[in-house]
């Protein structure tokens, strides 16, 4: 998987947006990424989120699905 078919048009989105977002959607028909590290994900993060630090993306990206929208925090 390359990092060239996530680069689509990027929307970003207020907190209330993002929450609205998830109201209206199961969970299984998106991606909540938190790109945090690990003692930061560890003291708190939004329950069904998936950790893949930053700096760990580009060689971890085949773990999201190109199908799905994700919402990144």
């Amino acid at each position: 998987m390359k990092l060239k078919q996530f680069l689509k048009p990027v929307r970003n989105m207020s907190s209330d947006q993002a929450r609205k977002f998830m109201a209206q959607h199961s969970p299984g028909e998106y991606t909540l990424l938190d790109v945090r590290q690990e003692k930061e994900y560890e003291r708190g993060h939004i329950p069904g989120a998936k950790l893949i630090p930053l700096s760990r993306l580009p060689a971890r990206l085949d773990e999201l699905d190109p199908e799905k929208p994700v919402i990144a925090y």
